[in-house]
C-alpha cells in the first residue's frame, strides 16, 4: 500500500503536475472542438430531415429516400461525436481529480486507454482533433511509466482496461439515448416492394 500511496504523491511534485496540468488544458480545447462539432452535425441532421419530410409532403419518394440515406449516416456520425464528448468528458474529469486529490498513477491509466479509442473513433470524422488526442494520450502514457520506475509500482492493466470498456460503453449508450430524444424518427419511405403485404402477416 505504500507504494500506492507514493505513485499518488509523485504527482503532487511541480514537473509531473505541470505536465498534468498541461494535458487537462490541451483535452479542454480539443473538447470544445468536439463539442462545436457535435453541435454542428445536430443541425445538419435536421436540415436534412427537414428535406426528407418536405420530399415526401410533395410525393417525391426517390428524393425523400436521398436525404433519408444521408440523415441516417449524418446519424451516425453524430453518435460517434456525441460519444467521444462524453467520453472525453469523464477523462478530463477523472484528471482533474488526480491533479487536486494527488491519487495514484493507476488511477489514470484508464484514462490514456479512453483516449487511444476516442483518437480511433474521431480518425475519420475530425483527424486533426484525433490526432491532438493521440498526442495527449501518449504524454499521459510517459507519465505512468515514469511514475511507475520511481516507485517501483506495479499496475493491474486487465482491470485499468476494463474500466476503460465499462466508460467508453457508458459513453456510446449515453450518447445513443440522447439522439433519441433530441431527434425524430427516420420517416419510412414507401416502396413498390413494402405495399404487397406478405403471407401470413
Amino acid at each position: 500500500m505504500k507504494k500506492w500511496e507514493k505513485g499518488g504523491r509523485i504527482f503532487q511534485r511541480t514537473p509531473l503536475k505541470k505536465r498534468l496540468t498541461m494535458a487537462i488544458h490541451r483535452l479542454k480545447v480539443q473538447y470544445s472542438r468536439v463539442e462545436g462539432a457535435a453541435m454542428r452535425m445536430s443541425r445538419h441532421e435536421k436540415e436534412l430531415f427537414e428535406k426528407c419530410v418536405n420530399a415526401q409532403m410533395k410525393g417525391d419518394s426517390a428524393r425523400a429516400a436521398l436525404y433519408a440515406n444521408e440523415c441516417a449516416e449524418a446519424r451516425k456520425m453524430s453518435k460517434i461525436v456525441l460519444g467521444a464528448q462524453l467520453a472525453l468528458e469523464k477523462a478530463i474529469l477523472r484528471l482533474e481529480t488526480v491533479h487536486q486529490l494527488g491519487e495514484t498513477a493507476a488511477a489514470i491509466i484508464p484514462v490514456a486507454r479512453i483516449l487511444k479509442a476516442v483518437q480511433k473513433d474521431l480518425a475519420g470524422v475530425i483527424p486533426e482533433v484525433s490526432y491532438e488526442i493521440g498526442v495527449i494520450s501518449d504524454e499521459i502514457g510517459k507519465m505512468v511509466v515514469e511514475v511507475g520506475e520511481a516507485t517501483g509500482m506495479v499496475v493491474d492493466m486487465e482491470a485499468a482496461s476494463e474500466e476503460a470498456k465499462k466508460i467508453l460503453e457508458e459513453a456510446s449508450a449515453v450518447a445513443e439515448q440522447r439522439l433519441k430524444e433530441k431527434l425524430p424518427e427516420l420517416p419510412t419511405i414507401p416502396t413498390p416492394d413494402t405495399s404487397t403485404p406478405t403471407p401470413g402477416h
